[in-house]
């Protein structure tokens, strides 16, 4: 069923599933937005702080987007974001690895100003699940609000 804002109740956990890293993918968007060596360049990569080819914090922000974007704005009353308060990226992201991401609520609140609208404080997640030596470790933490529509709109007063 597509998510509404009555959906929502704080301590709530969704999960997203699983994204594969992929290596190609995560070297064109490197070499696109965010070019710096240890994102771009193997060898460079190798010797950093990083110890090796690591992706964009950005490229594991939109792995997550997507992963979100397909299991909870899909066919959703989404009606956006006016942004965030928080961003992390406590561990680097490998080629090759595979992240199982989440969103847990912590708030929601109806829009004063829009009686339509609800706001819903949420903290996205991705962490690695394999390979197995880094499994558990997370690697995004970040906290946004999400706009949704009501499914059951309340009636507006008539000025």
């Amino acid at each position: 069923m597509p998510y509404a804002f009555e959906d929502f109740t704080p301590g709530t956990t969704i999960d997203l599933g699983t994204t594969l890293v992929d290596r190609d993918e995560m070297l064109a968007f490197a070499r696109r937005f965010d070019p710096q060596p240890f994102h771009t360049d193997p060898v460079a990569a190798a010797a950093s702080v990083l110890g090796g080819l690591c992706a964009s914090g950005w490229f594991t922000c939109a792995l997550w987007m997507r992963a979100y974007a397909d299991t909870v704005l899909a066919g959703s009353t989404s009606q956006g974001s006016p942004g965030g308060s928080e961003i992390a990226w406590p561990a680097p992201v490998f080629p090759g690895e595979t992240l199982r991401s989440s969103v847990q609520v912590l708030e929601v609140r109806r829009s004063s100003s829009r009686p339509t609208l609800g706001l819903v404080t949420i903290q996205g997640r991705s962490a690695v699940c394999e390979p197995a030596a880094r499994a558990g470790t997370e690697v995004l933490r970040f906290t946004f609000v999400g706009m949704f529509g009501l499914r059951q709109p309340a009636e507006v007063p008539a000025p």
